[in-house]
């Protein structure tokens, strides 16, 4: 069961910026107790609605049954994109663009019912413009949810935009994937799950489209020395390459979207060695 209205925790996740997301923290502080309101983050990659998915679904899919989720990768505001609630099994409700942005999300949650909301559902009376949806409306459905709207009366029952997110395959030798995210380090997480590699595993063969690089498979950073290519298991449950004190999406000259085969069977092989 969801919790007492006034009680439930909203979140933000936008690529807005702190000047924008200012202006939502301040709409949902007029209405709810801002005490109850978590920023995730607000320096997404700008309009990069997959990998925002990616770390939506990851930031958010441990928070509290009930809470109210707000994301806002919008490169389609102001056109003919809709705007969504998506309630969720727990009790959990979803608001921002029908994009795919919050279907991951919804799915790791489950048995999503998604809503368009209607013209009016709750924009902002200070609306300026077309292009902040996230102040104008979002803010505002959202804190109409925590005060207990039910999101059946705020729009009409619809599909929502389907987004896939890349899907790592097997291969004979190991598995092929690509770069799902860029960290602020410069760390390349991939969507291979780690626990494809064999135990005992002691490198890896990763192939990117600038080559070829035989790179030692490690438990933690400091198993190598500053400025060494290796690879570990990330804490998203998937391979990531990364240089130690450095940036391997400089090194390897690869970034969100980036194909990478990484072959765990090339023990003995001849090989670039990563340093």
């Amino acid at each position: 069961m969801a919790p007492r209205a006034r009680g439930r925790i909203v979140t933000l996740t936008s690529d807005v910026g702190a000047a924008y997301s200012a202006q939502m923290k301040a709409v949902l502080a007029r209405s709810i107790d801002i005490g109850r309101v978590v920023e995730l983050a607000h320096d997404l990659p700008a309009h990069g609605v997959a990998e925002a998915a990616f770390l939506l679904r990851a930031m958010a899919r441990g928070f509290p049954p009930g809470t109210v989720h707000v994301a806002v990768v919008d490169p389609g505001v102001g056109g003919q994109r809709a705007a969504l609630v998506i309630e969720c099994a727990d009790g959990s409700l979803l608001v921002g663009p029908d994009n795919g942005l919050l279907v991951p999300l919804a799915e790791a949650l489950g048995h999503p019912r998604a809503y368009a909301l209607a013209p009016r559902a709750g924009v902002n009376r200070g609306r300026v413009g077309t292009t902040f949806d996230g102040r104008d409306l979002f803010a505002p459905v959202a804190a109409r949810l925590a005060r207990g709207a039910r999101p059946a009366r705020l729009g009409r029952r619809v599909r929502p935009v389907r987004l896939s997110l890349p899907t790592a395959r097997r291969t004979f030798e190991g598995g092929q994937g690509e770069v799902v995210h860029v960290d602020r380090f410069g760390n390349l997480i991939t969507d291979l799950p780690t626990d494809w590699v064999p135990p005992g595993t002691e490198r890896l063969r990763a192939r990117l489209p600038g080559g070829r690089r035989i790179v030692p498979w490690v438990a933690s950073y400091d198993a190598l020395p500053p400025r060494s290519l290796g690879a570990i298991g990330s804490s998203f449950g998937t391979v990531e390459l990364f240089v130690r004190e450095g940036r391997a999406t400089d090194r390897l000259s690869a970034r969100t979207g980036t194909t990478v085969a990484i072959d765990w069977t090339a023990r003995g092989r001849r090989g670039r060695i990563g340093k």
